[in-house]
């Protein structure tokens, strides 16, 4: 059943992916802004256009989202951004949370 405030479930998809940003040691950030969240690769936000360019890595973005493709994840097709949806479940979430951890612990494999 689709959920009708979907708040919740963007929080708990940057909870999701900060934890496995933290628990990798890795120097990423989410940022998160009602429905919508992307984590960058780098440890600060960025304040403008450049910084969040600068932030950016293409072949790790590019990596990122064939490895949640191939598992049945479409991520937005620029950034790494999710864009929660009423039709969006917590069992999307928690499933994108545990490949998004797979896709990490593969680049240090």
């Amino acid at each position: 059943m689709p959920s009708a405030d979907v708040k919740p479930l963007a929080e708990r998809w940057t909870e999701g992916v900060e934890a496995g940003i933290a628990d990798a040691g890795l120097p990423w950030h989410v940022t998160r802004l009602g429905c919508r969240a992307e984590y960058l690769f780098g440890p600060d936000r960025p304040r403008n256009g450049a910084e969040a360019h600068d932030a950016g890595d293409f072949a790790l973005e590019r990596y990122m989202h064939l490895f949640a493709l191939n598992r049945g994840i479409l991520m937005t097709p620029f950034h790494n951004m999710a864009l929660i949806s009423p039709e969006t479940t917590q069992e999307d979430v928690d499933y994108h949370t545990k490949v998004f951890r797979e896709a990490v612990v593969s680049l240090f494999e």
